[in-house]
């Protein structure tokens, strides 16, 4: 029987090789699109954790994550993999 402890640190490795999966789907790029990637990262990690809010997608993260960036740069244009986050026009 594992330990919640080895339980738990392999929940936070899953968890973080999944956001780096999702990660290769917003490429780098200027500082606005790194931008983007640094604001999904953590943002996606905590969705993911256990006191994570139920049904948040990482489409849903990933709008919020270019809100945040298009507070500082309003002509942002995300570059995201369509085909991998399958967001609808608003």
């Amino acid at each position: 029987m594992k330990s919640k402890i080895t339980e738990a640190k392999n929940k936070h490795k899953e968890m973080i090789e999944q956001v780096n999966e999702e990660l290769k789907h917003i490429p780098r790029g200027d500082e606005s699109q790194n931008l983007l990637r640094g604001y999904y990262q953590p943002l996606r990690l905590n969705s993911l954790g256990k006191k994570a809010k139920p049904n948040i997608t990482k489409e849903d993260i990933l709008l919020e994550s270019i809100e945040a960036v298009k507070k500082d740069y309003p002509e942002y244009i995300p570059q995201y993999d369509t085909k991998f986050f399958m967001v609808k026009d608003k």
